[in-house]
């Protein structure tokens, strides 16, 4: 029941989010003096004006964000109140802090783990293409197939320790 919760909230966050999150990727791509780059606003009305509201515009790469907030959400939920409710509390207050925060982190740390993948190809979908003009990366498996095919195994989980520093101890 934690999982199938943490995953439906996972895929409202990640229908909530992701517009901002091309937003956001699109302006921390721009290469231009921080004094020429738009405000959100209009970054946001460009996308738009050019690409529409739909999957190559304002929601572009919205399967991956969909993949990388349900798998990560459904993942840590489940196993945190699942392992929580088997560990027994403790009656110290420090002792039970530790609890808890052990269980986060091994929560945190093992849902990142499964969903970097989503991370990394929501980041090649929404970020620049390898050639201006040719879209390289567009669907959410499409992209972790090529990532996998053209750069190993291994490439699926770039910035893992960083994801785990960030996510892990939540």
């Amino acid at each position: 029941a934690f999982a199938i919760a943490g995953l439906g909230s996972g895929l409202t966050e990640a229908v909530v989010v992701n517009p901002f999150e091309v937003v956001k990727v699109t302006l921390q791509t721009n290469r231009n003096a921080f004094t020429e780059q738009p405000s959100s606003f209009v970054q946001a009305r460009q996308i738009i004006k050019t690409d529409g509201l739909g999957f190559q515009g304002l929601n572009k790469g919205l399967t991956a964000t969909l993949g990388r907030h349900g798998v990560f959400n459904m993942v840590y939920f489940g196993f945190y109140f699942n392992v929580k409710n088997i560990l027994p509390v403790n009656k110290d207050p420090n002792l039970e802090f530790l609890r808890k925060f052990g269980i986060g982190l091994v929560s945190g740390t093992i849902a990142s783990i499964i969903n970097i993948p989503f991370d990394v190809a929501k980041s090649r979908i929404q970020g620049p293409q390898p050639v201006p003009g040719e879209i390289k990366y567009r669907t959410c498996f499409k992209t972790m197939a090529t990532v996998y095919k053209e750069e190993g195994f291994l490439a699926l989980y770039k910035g893992l320790v960083p994801k785990i520093m960030r996510l892990g101890p939540g």
